[in-house]
């Protein structure tokens, strides 16, 4: 209620959330807020106007309509462990919080499919279907804790995407709602669908063009046999090349992933990288899988590939539990930082593998530069970084030094052919430093599309593209609308 007794459209919406889906599961007091105020990306927080957690598509529909009617925008979020802000709410927004649809509606083995709600955990839908010999193939390092719906949104990766791809190349339909609350479904249960490739568009969208409320799945079976290489090197450039030479031997591993000296060094503070050998300047882990004749050729083929590029040892793992003692220590790293520093901030870009080396040195070189250290784990396979830059926030002025830097990293990642993200998205982060690998033209083409689905911007709006009050002279490109009124296309609600 406002001060001279009229009711806000919060005021409303909270009234008719409640009737709707009941008072404990509408969130509003201040305090019970502050855990919504920001995801994965701690040093932006803003509280949202109310929280609800809707448990199926029509109570989203519902939210979505009823927020439509009253012009209050909405920002959808999972479980919170995206690393852009592409949860963080806007102030008076309601945050639609998916955690808590989290059924397996449906598994079809002999299709290789499985339908789950945005809520459930991507570790979960392995689980459900190991025993029949199948697994999900995306793996973020944070598949232990992050949603379905959230990997969706970001389109996430994880260490399998180099041979099998990130989130949409798993993903064969959605029931979808968008920003008005009309609920539409996108894609099918077949691989390939007549018509628009509206499936392809949504995932990666970052809540921008609506939520996600059933996600059908592909399930892949499990391979017959699986080795994990550990290389150890004296230098992350050596480890660096090593990728470079297996790929260009025709070897596509599961996974290829780079840990450098600073990072090992957290991971054995953590107790999570007690196999890990000492002294090592890099480590490379590669997964190699197939058919069992396959994974030995394939396994010496890389081992004297690494000895080649001056490995130190090479140590091999075949067993399950052996398998899980070498992943541990890599999928434990951005945790692990808190050893090192109070605080970490990531980046996440990529690049032409044969770059490795060079953007290696230079983001060293960048981090002696402005005083910070700088720890390196990541997807080698596939060229995506993730620089841990460690700082301090009780400093002041550090947190934006360090945010300088990550920008100084991601416009490197561009200038050698790259990407400022490879899985974490754009969100509130790294809007700023699109138009550094895309045009005004492109910019304008994307934010025709965004208004298609979302004309009043209500959807996540801030997110992704620049604006001028957030990114000032970077911001600057003029979108005109259709009844010939000129407006700032960034510039959203």
């Amino acid at each position: 209620m406002n001060l001279i007794g009229k009711q806000t459209p919060l005021d409303r919406l909270f009234a008719q959330f409640q009737q709707l889906l009941g008072k404990e599961r509408v969130v509003r007091a201040p305090s019970d807020l502050l855990p919504y105020e920001c995801d994965g990306l701690t040093s932006y927080k803003q509280k949202p106007g109310l929280v609800v957690l809707p448990r199926s598509t029509a109570e989203v529909s519902h939210i979505l309509r009823l927020c439509y009617q009253e012009g209050v925008p909405f920002v959808p979020r999972g479980a919170g462990t995206g690393l852009s802000g592409g949860a963080l709410p806007v102030e008076g927004c309601v945050l639609v919080v998916t955690s808590l649809m989290r059924q397996i509606l449906s598994i079809d083995y002999e299709n290789q499919r499985v339908v789950v709600q945005p809520g459930v955990v991507n570790n979960w839908v392995t689980q459900a279907v190991s025993g029949a010999g199948f697994y999900y193939a995306p793996d973020p390092s944070s598949q232990s804790v992050c949603t379905i719906g959230g990997n969706v949104a970001e389109n996430s990766g994880g260490v399998h995407c180099l041979k099998y791809g990130v989130t949409t190349n798993h993903v064969l339909g959605m029931k979808w709602v968008l920003p008005d609350g009309a609920v539409v479904e996108v894609g099918g249960i077949i691989p390939e669908m007549p018509g628009y490739d509206l499936c392809g568009l949504l995932v990666g969208s970052e809540g921008t063009l609506g939520i996600a409320t059933e996600i059908t799945l592909r399930l892949l079976k499990s391979p017959e046999a699986v080795r994990v290489l550990l290389a150890a090197f004296h230098r992350v450039e050596a480890a660096g090349a090593t990728v470079s030479d297996i790929i260009g031997a025709g070897i596509i591993p599961a996974g290829m992933e780079i840990m450098d000296r600073l990072s090992l060094e957290a991971v054995k503070q953590a107790g999570a990288g007690s196999c890990y050998p000492e002294g090592a300047g890099a480590i490379l882990l590669i997964e190699v899988d197939g058919m069992t004749p396959e994974v030995e050729v394939y396994s010496e083929a890389v081992t004297q590939l690494c000895f080649k590029n001056g490995a130190k040892q090479v140590q091999v793992a075949t067993t399950p539990e052996e398998r899980l003692q070498l992943w541990k220590g890599r999928k434990a790293a951005f945790a692990a930082m808190g050893k090192l520093s109070p605080n970490y901030y990531v980046q996440d870009g990529v690049i032409p593998r044969t770059q490795l080396p060079y953007v290696l040195a230079e983001i060293e070189r960048l981090g002696a530069e402005y005083g910070f250290k700088v720890a390196n784990v990541f997807h080698a396979g596939d060229g995506n970084l993730h620089p841990l830059i460690l700082y301090d926030q009780s400093i002041p002025g550090q947190l934006e030094q360090v945010e300088h830097l990550g920008g100084e990293i991601l416009k490197l990642c561009v200038q050698v052919g790259g990407s400022i993200s490879g899985e974490h998205g754009i969100g509130a982060d790294k809007r700023c430093y699109m138009p550094t690998m895309f045009s005004a033209a492109d910019l304008e083409t994307m934010q025709w599309v965004r208004q298609v689905f979302d004309p009043r911007n209500l959807a996540n709006p801030t997110k992704i593209f620049p604006t001028p009050r957030t990114c000032g002279e970077s911001a600057k490109f003029v979108l005109s609308n259709p009844q010939g009124k000129e407006n700032l296309a960034a510039e959203v609600w």
